[in-house]
């Protein structure tokens, strides 16, 4: 009995040490009540809490939350009845007005992100909706964040998750989308072949041209070689002009020599020629000459 007695007392005072020993852990922090009222914030660490006086009323998570809030239905400026859904991050920044200041906080936070997501979009056309998610973002968390201080919230972010208009507004959008593909396609093939046109007519000039410069190039060639034949010809006839003058023929030889001259013109085809009359003579002297050796 005597053993018994002191083995309650330690197994009283153990329960009553880890009563009041409490430790925090980290991102954590715990809200103490002392007789019913606010008493302390207890941080990460060890703390004594004194039996039946002092409560932990709550631990609060001090990390970033994220809640994914369900579709909310909103009505746009032009009455485009279509359904968002919103995800909220956020983190309690005063556990000690996070716990007193409202009444479940994630609640009031959702109907507050619903109502303000109504006022924005009611201000905003479907295409405006669908095209300015950062500025709908934006206004949003700017707005919550002032609304959630007093409930030591701060709201670091807010996305528009989905946007989901009526089905035959999706249907009007498909078909527009297509539409405009389409006519992106149509311009695209018609750059293309105004390209290619473009091209080919360049490479046709640039042909013709290059025709050209070469007929150009081939007539100054041949104009050339003539010129150079002519040049020749004329250099020749003038070099056996020199030498003729250079050997003072007789007259009786120059009139032989343009007695041949004469012959090589006729080359038997001519039908008619007119000899100067100082070759005649000569011409018949040679008649002569060549009768007499005939004779002999």
């Amino acid at each position: 009995m005597e053993f018994i007695i002191p083995a309650l007392l330690i197994i009283i005072a153990i329960i009553v040490l880890v009563r009041i020993i409490r430790i925090v852990p980290q991102a954590n922090a715990f809200v103490v009540e002392r007789l019913g009222a606010y008493s302390a914030t207890w941080s990460v660490g060890m703390h004594f809490k004194i039996p039946f006086i002092e409560k932990i009323a709550k631990r609060v998570s001090l990390k970033e939350q994220v809640y994914d809030f369900p579709p909310q239905p909103v009505i746009t400026k032009d009455n485009v009845t279509m359904q968002i859904d919103t995800v909220l991050y956020f983190e309690i920044t005063d556990p000690k007005l996070y716990t007193y200041g409202v009444e479940n906080p994630i609640n009031a936070i959702e109907n507050l992100s619903a109502t303000t997501l109504r006022n924005i979009i009611g201000d905003l056309e479907l295409d405006q909706t669908l095209t300015s998610r950062d500025t709908i973002n934006t206004e949003m968390r700017i707005i919550l964040d002032e609304a959630t201080d007093p409930w030591g919230i701060k709201v670091n972010r807010v996305e528009l998750k989905n946007i989901l208009p009526p089905r035959e507004i999706q249907d009007s959008m498909e078909k527009q989308m297509k539409a405009e593909r389409e006519r992106r396609e149509s311009i695209l093939r018609a750059e293309g072949e105004k390209k290619s046109a473009i091209l080919i007519a360049e490479g046709e000039k640039e042909a013709a041209i290059l025709r050209a410069d070469a007929k150009k190039q081939t007539q100054i060639l041949e104009a050339e070689g003539q010129a150079e034949a002519i040049l020749t010809v004329q250099t020749a006839t003038a070099e056996g002009i020199r030498r003729i003058n250079e050997a003072q023929p007789t007259e009786a030889v120059i009139k032989i020599k343009a007695l041949e001259a004469f012959a090589a013109a006729a080359d038997g085809k001519a039908t008619k020629i007119i000899i100067p009359s100082e070759i005649q003579g000569i011409a018949g002297l040679a008649a002569g000459i060549v009768e007499i050796a005939d004779k002999k």
